[in-house]
């Protein structure tokens, strides 16, 4: 992919790309970007598009309109009632989700207002998340009589149990401020100011090895469901691969000599 392109899948996600980073824009907002089964496709194609482009090195996930994402389409969930689309439904939400997990470039969520449900299951599944202080959080299923059980095996994994079940078990919308409390968060700016705090976030991680920021990415993972012992023992190995690259000889000779790095990705 060319280093500046956009693409558009369906006109539901659009995907532009500049100075080494993709930003994906949820693009239902009349809907307040629920994710419809069609629109979990859309993101998928895109994620399966950039994840091997060695010319992007983050991705931000973005979304149009006045919500960042309001999670599932409860119109859609209501007109297709049956066990079967319903299973292929959150099967394949939570394959997008996985694919996030899994990409090769860190992820950062630009949170521009409110995120429920699996609208909030994105943000936490993300790596980092930046947000502005109109943001909201929810996961309001149990107001609806829908526990919200996908969402909460993100959420979960992001912030302490208790936190976690206050936000499943109440269904209280928090506020940015809270999410950054509690650890689901990084970072809350001023509206005006977070367009600049993403780039500026995103252009430092782009400035590093793709390479070493991949194998960084699915090691942290990958640990992190391992018992200590052997989260050493996988970290240990990690580290022994990542020291035989090229980048990594380059990084250490670079800050001998105090210079800046050029990353060949191998």
């Amino acid at each position: 992919m060319h280093p500046e392109t956009t693409f558009e899948e369906n006109g539901l996600s659009l995907l532009s790309v500049k100075n080494h980073i993709a930003t994906i824009t949820l693009n239902r907002p009349k809907q307040y970007n629920a994710l419809s089964r069609p629109m979990i496709a859309s993101v998928s194609a895109i994620l399966d598009k950039i994840n091997g482009d060695k010319d992007i090195h983050v991705v931000v996930l973005a979304a149009n309109g006045p919500g960042f994402c309001a999670g599932h389409d409860l119109k859609e969930i209501r007109e297709n009632r049956n066990e079967n689309y319903i299973e292929a439904l959150f099967n394949e939400c939570s394959q997008m989700m996985l694919k996030i997990l899994k990409l090769n470039q860190p992820v950062i969520a630009k949170v521009h207002s409110i995120a429920t449900a699996a609208g909030c299951q994105l943000v936490a599944t993300c790596d980092l998340a930046v947000v502005s202080e109109k943001a909201r959080f929810a996961t309001p299923g149990v107001n609806i009589g829908l526990f919200c059980s996908t969402p909460m095996v993100a959420l979960s994994r992001n912030v302490s149990r208790k936190h976690a079940m206050e936000m499943l078990l109440t269904g209280d919308i928090f506020s940015a401020e809270h999410a950054l409390h509690i650890g689901l968060i990084n970072k809350v700016v001023q509206e005006d100011d977070l367009d600049r705090a993403v780039e500026e976030l995103a252009l430092k991680i782009a400035s590093k090895s793709l390479l070493t920021l991949s194998m960084g990415k699915r090691a942290f993972y990958k640990q992190l469901e391992a018992g200590i012992s052997d989260a050493y023992e996988y970290a240990g190995a990690v580290m022994c691969q990542n020291m035989m690259t090229r980048d990594a000889d380059e990084g250490i000779k670079a800050f001998l000599e105090k210079r800046q790095p050029e990353w060949t990705g191998i």
